[in-house]
Order: structure tokens, then sequence, then C-alpha cells
């Protein structure tokens, strides 16, 4: 069961990206968009049906890239969107760095690609959050970047201050992409804290095939992966009693 109350507060998490739920996701990840994830829009309507239950709060992230963001393809002469990789360096120190991906451009501030779909019900949505601002690293979670020592604060989201300015106690995470965004989201927020689940219905994944084992990595970080029907069962139980 649900509850709802000051020490139980719960929170639907919207992602998009290329891959995060909920995410209230920018169109690029759409079908026809310029990062179309398969039957992206397919999880639309199970958005809004949690949308409509009584979250404490309800918060849409999305990717808010400048022009020339690193996880774009173009950024980096002779490489190519999905199958190339480029290597990201803490700014502020070179033995920190990791691997990434390239995409092609999305979600370019100020562009139709970095508006959420007009068919999500965004008059339920309590805030919107946006990440990968800094030009310099990717950013897939909606909490932070990868980099830890030390941390780059200029890819450090408000979304942790959010929940606990709001006494949220757990978190579901529902959008696009299930192995990208909504993964690293959900193991950021274990890692802060929240009991996080992720709810199956609610996501697609740039790789459709890698989502079993995407879900066993998310259970061995201490996430859970939850059905539409239990989240909406756990509402319904609190309203009987």
């Amino acid at each position: 069961m649900f509850k709802r109350t000051s020490v139980h507060l719960y929170f639907l998490l919207l992602f998009s990206r290329p891959a995060e739920a909920y995410y209230t996701l920018p169109q690029p990840f759409y079908q026809n968009g310029s990062l179309a994830i398969p039957e992206g829009r397919d999880i639309i309507p199970v958005i809004n049906e949690l949308l409509a239950l009584p979250f404490a709060l309800k918060i849409a992230t999305k990717d808010h890239h400048p022009p020339g963001h690193i996880s774009f393809a173009s950024s980096h002469p002779g490489k190519h969107p999905f199958v190339s990789y480029t290597t990201i360096v803490n700014p502020a120190n070179p033995n920190e760095k990791y691997e990434t991906r390239l995409w092609p451009d999305h979600c370019i501030i100020g562009t139709p690609g970095n508006e959420l779909l007009p068919e999500l019900d965004l008059s339920k949505v309590d805030k919107v959050v946006v990440k990968g601002c800094d030009p310099r690293v990717e950013m897939y979670s909606a909490f932070r970047s990868p980099l830890r020592d030390p941390p780059l604060k200029e890819a450090i989201s408000e979304l942790a201050d959010l929940l606990r300015e709001n006494n949220i106690t757990r978190v579901f995470v529902v959008g696009l992409a299930g192995d990208y965004c909504v993964k690293y989201t959900a193991i950021d927020s274990e890692e802060e804290g929240w009991k996080t689940d992720v709810v199956e219905e609610g996501i697609r994944c740039v790789n459709a095939d890698d989502w079993e084992n995407i879900k066993a990595e998310l259970r061995a970080k201490g996430a859970g992966v939850v059905s539409l029907e239990s989240v909406k069962q756990g509402f319904t139980a609190k309203a009987v009693h």
C-alpha cells in the first residue's frame, strides 16, 4: 500500500533523453524524431495514467543542450551517431574520465526538439527540471553527471534539492530511454537515499534486447521494477482504507 503521509511522500519522475520516466519526453525521442526510440510514443498513455494519480510531487525532466554539446556526434569530426564513442574528462581532474556513446543532435535549447510532447498532460506536472546544460559532459541521470572526483557543480540539477524540500521518501521513474536516462536516474536516486522503482510499462529502450539485463542491474543497485497496475492498486488500497 502506498501511504501518502508526511512520512511517506511519493514522487513521479518523468524522463527523456536518448534515452529519462516520465520524462516527459522531448520530441526527438519519439517516432520521426532525430533520436527516435522504437515505440517511444506508446508510453504516453501510461505516463498520463500515472500523472492522474495523487503523487505528492510530479516532476518532468528533459535534456536542455546547448549547440555543440559533447554528446552530439556532429561535435566530433569523423564520428557517427549511435556507433561512435568519445572520452569525457573531468575538467577539474584529468585522471577521472569515462566513455560515452554519441548521438544525433537533439533537445537543443530554443528548438522545437527541446519541447515536451503536447500529448502529455503537462497540467499535472509540478515542475520541469532541465539537465545536460553543460556542453562539456554527458548527463544521463536527472540528478548529476557521472563525475564524482570532484563533482562538477555545473552538471548537478536541482532535482535532489526539490525532493528533500518536499520530504519525498519514494520515487517512481518512467520515460526514455530505459537503458540510459531512466536507468542512471533510478540508480542515482537509490544512492541518494530514496526508495526507487521504475514503472516497466512506462519505459522504452534504445536497445530493447538489453532490458532484462538492465532490470537485473537496477535490482542489484537496490532499485525496483514494478508494474503500472501495482502502482494504481497501491493508491486504490489507500483510498479504500
